[in-house]
């Protein structure tokens, strides 16, 4: 390059090369936990969380990770993260951070923890008011959640009875076992509904024979019988009629239920 391009060219560069500098000096500037101690890192990230700034505790907890790794500490900073994850509604990082803490640590005395966290995380329990508008309750959602849900828990009682939460997990455990008893119920009214009976025959079967002593369970011998009897199958539905007698002696449904009711029986209210 000759002489005179070349003078014409440094100064630029120098300028660049002060810019990138001052950047960086700039960036370790604002960097205020640069030189905090491991201690102090979990410290602010505590308050942070404490505050309910979870998006602020994260980054705080993953230098915490970094620094104090192969430590307890670190294997805290991990399970406060995904905790952080789950109260900022960013449920596919919360799993994933809970999934490679298990992993990296299968021998952890917070495993339990992690297990109790990792059901609570999938856990529906709470739709909100759009739910309340849309007049829907957890039996109407996707049950995939509920079922991993529900898996996390049943491992952490086989595995942990004594732990201090696997009496919370044995309730959930009840209350997503009757979720998807009504899940299926659901789905049987749905197809009866719509005149698919051999359909709602299949799922009102599927609830009686996968889930036991459900309350869910009244009306699926209901969709039953009333499925057979669309059909014409009397023999079937006189048998389902007289197991539902015995079974639900005071049954709502049967007082209801026929094709020619004015009110649907599913609308009690």
């Amino acid at each position: 390059m000759p002489r005179a391009k070349l003078s014409a060219v440094l100064p630029a560069l120098l300028l660049v090369c002060l810019a990138t500098l001052l950047a960086g000096c700039s960036s370790t500037a604002d960097d205020k936990s640069a030189n905090w101690s491991a201690n102090k890192l979990y410290s602010e990230a505590k308050d942070e969380m404490n505050s309910g700034a979870y998006d602020k505790a994260v980054p705080l907890l993953e230098k915490l990770e970094g620094r104090a790794a192969g430590t307890p500490l670190a294997q805290q900073a991990q399970l406060d993260k995904a905790y952080a994850y789950y109260r900022s509604s960013d449920q596919a990082q919360a799993l994933a951070t809970l999934d490679r803490f298990m992993k990296l640590h299968p021998a952890s005395p917070a495993l339990d923890y992690a297990l109790y966290l990792k059901g609570i995380v999938n856990f529906n329990d709470n739709l909100g008011i759009f739910a309340f508008v849309a007049r829907q309750d957890l039996s109407e959602r996707d049950q995939k959640a509920s079922k991993e849900s529900f898996e996390a828990f049943r491992e952490l009682a086989t595995r942990f009875p004594d732990s201090r939460y696997t009496s919370d997990a044995r309730l959930r455990m009840t209350y997503i076992v009757n979720s998807l008893a009504q899940y299926e119920v659901h789905v049987a009214r749905y197809y009866y509904t719509r005149g698919a009976y051999v359909a709602a025959i299949n799922r009102a079967q599927s609830a009686l024979s996968n889930y036991k002593e459900m309350p869910a369970l009244e009306e699926a011998l209901f969709i039953l019988l009333q499925s057979y009897d669309a059909l014409g199958m009397t023999q079937l539905r006189d048998d389902t009629r007289r197991i539902m007698e015995k079974t639900y002696p005071q049954s709502q449904y049967l007082g209801r239920g026929s094709k020619s009711s004015q009110d649907a029986w599913w609308k009690f209210w």
